[in-house]
């Protein structure tokens, strides 16, 4: 993310010293949300990352940064967690349980992906199975270790592992830190890193590649590489309905970038998101760089209306049918939460949502079986988009 801070993540870049030292004015936008407020769900966890849950399943799973994930169940947080592996994670900087993706067919499998960085610093995705004798916790000696990648510096880890709607999985990558991407890596086909990838882990030990990856066969290419050109793509998440992916990519010293590539041009398969060639729709390295061949962002903004974005999700649940269709992200230092609708090509009814705004600094958001909509703060505190 952007600054560093015993809960957040560490950034060298020293822009802002902590999240009340940001701005806290909402961005001109042409709209401000109405019809939606914040319902706190659960509170005191540590430094809560993620919310997700199996398909079909009422449960929440929430992730938290210092290695364990908790469950809520039937509107209670239970007292032990889920699984709990802190004493294989690193925390400092921007390391930590980072992610969580629960197997499309969990209910029979058992089986789901944590993504951590280990006590080397470095990228972990390891499968986990459900207990056989409790539903509420995880078996611990299950642990198959998936992927590692080395990671130069404490940030930039990425975050984001989803099972996409073709049933890979799909992990986000940053460009390993240092800022400016010193070592080109987001540029690099032959580095994991400062990519999304797509691998498959269904019923493969450790995963595949699947054939129709863009750099199956190609030399000095990965050929898990799905999309590439990406400075930090905290989180991501494809459309349920359309399976369109949008992509919340954190910018370095001067704008944030929300990418999306339909599901009818790829869902990102071989997209060239642009960094460090670009930042946001601006060059990176004074103005008349080639962008031939990137794909610029949908929507950017300068630092003077946030320094870290959010990335979200597409709206899909039943709770308030007028939120159908729209795109929420937000921002880390300014705790805003704001949404747009994307179609043909084109963005439309841009918005803010002071109502939504959390009491501390927004780390992530969240999304349940049933296609509602959470955001997480860093005071420890779990809330959900309800009808106002």
């Amino acid at each position: 993310m952007r600054f560093f801070r015993p809960l957040l993540y560490g950034l060298s870049l020293g822009l802002c010293l902590s999240a009340s030292a940001c701005s806290d004015n909402e961005p001109g936008g042409p709209s401000t949300g109405t019809g939606a407020r914040l319902q706190e769900i659960v509170a005191g966890l540590s430094a809560p990352l993620y919310l997700t849950a199996p398909t079909g399943d009422p449960r929440l799973f929430i992730v938290e940064k210092t290695g364990a994930i908790r469950i809520v169940k039937d509107g209670l947080l239970l007292g032990e967690p889920f699984l709990s592996i802190s004493n294989q994670v690193s925390t400092d900087g921007e390391r930590g349980l980072l992610g969580l993706a629960f197997d499309p067919d969990y209910a029979a499998t058992g089986a789901f992906i944590v993504h951590f960085t280990d006590l080397d610093g470095n990228t972990t995705l390891s499968r986990f199975l459900v207990s056989s004798t409790d539903p509420d916790r995880a078996d611990p000696a299950s642990q198959t270790l998936v992927l590692t990648a080395a990671q130069p510096f404490a940030n930039h880890n990425g975050g984001q592992v989803v099972f996409g709607p073709d049933g890979f999985l799909y992990l986000g990558l940053g460009d390993g830190g240092g800022g400016g991407d010193p070592g080109n890596r987001a540029q690099d086909l032959s580095d994991l890193l400062g990519s999304i990838l797509r691998i498959d882990v269904r019923n493969r030990v450790p995963y595949s590649v699947p054939a129709d990856n863009p750099f199956v066969g190609q030399a000095n290419a990965r050929p898990e590489v799905w999309s590439y050109g990406l400075r930090n793509p905290w989180r991501f998440s494809f459309d349920r309905s359309t399976g369109d992916l949008y992509i919340g990519d954190v910018g370095e010293l001067q704008r944030e970038e929300i990418d999306i590539s339909t599901a009818e041009s790829g869902a990102g398969r071989g997209v060239n998101f642009g960094w460090h060639v670009m930042e946001g729709s601006s060059c990176f390295v004074g103005a008349g760089c080639d962008q031939t061949g990137l794909t610029l962002p949908v929507l950017d903004y300068n630092h003077s209306q946030g320094c870290s974005v959010i990335g979200g999700y597409v709206y899909r649940g039943s709770a308030i049918p007028t939120l159908q269709g729209h795109y929420f992200y937000g921002d880390l230092c300014q705790r805003s939460v704001r949404s747009f609708q994307f179609s043909n090509g084109q963005l439309s009814e841009q918005t803010n949502w002071p109502a939504l705004s959390p009491p501390g600094p927004l780390l992530s958001f969240g999304e349940d079986a049933a296609g509602e909509l959470y955001v997480l703060e860093e005071g420890g505190r779990v809330f959900k988009i309800v009808p106002e």
